[in-house]
């Protein structure tokens, strides 16, 4: 960590931006690729009762998008390395892997690539609830 308050300011800036691009396509992985791609299902569906087509296509996007993002973020997390001057990234190990007599406390802080994919998983978590409890209307409207 003490790198990064050696490196020069032009790269801190960069840095910045580029942990903000990753937390953007981080949240695209639970946002906007999968309604992308349930929006263009739909528009291959010619009926409300389609054949399998448009759900193959729905979900081999999906996974081959997620792919790409994923490689993408893999990308931008070495560029954050090199920016930022950390260009190890030691192997956290599990805390109910340790053992009770493991006397080192010492803790390897997450990278910036874990933080962002952990926030972002939080941040559609919470959206998803606000949006539940909110927003959704019942399905046990009382219809009469």
């Amino acid at each position: 960590m003490t790198s990064e308050i050696h490196a020069p300011r032009q790269h801190r800036v960069a840095a910045g931006f580029v942990a903000l691009v990753m937390l953007l396509l981080a949240l695209s992985l639970w946002t906007v690729i999968p309604l992308a791609w349930l929006w263009i299902g739909s528009q291959l569906a010619a009926t409300q009762f389609p054949s399998l087509g448009p759900y193959v296509v729905v979900l081999l996007g999906v996974i081959v998008s997620i792919l790409i993002v994923a490689w993408i973020l893999g990308h931008l997390n070495d560029l954050y390395m090199r920016l930022t001057g950390v260009h190890n990234v030691a192997p956290i190990r599990l805390g109910w892997l340790k053992s009770l007599r493991d006397s080192e406390k010492t803790q390897v802080p997450p990278t910036v690539l874990e933080t962002v994919i952990i926030g972002s998983v939080l941040l559609a978590t919470i959206a998803l609830l606000i949006w539940f409890f909110t927003l959704a209307g019942s399905p046990l409207s009382s219809g009469g």
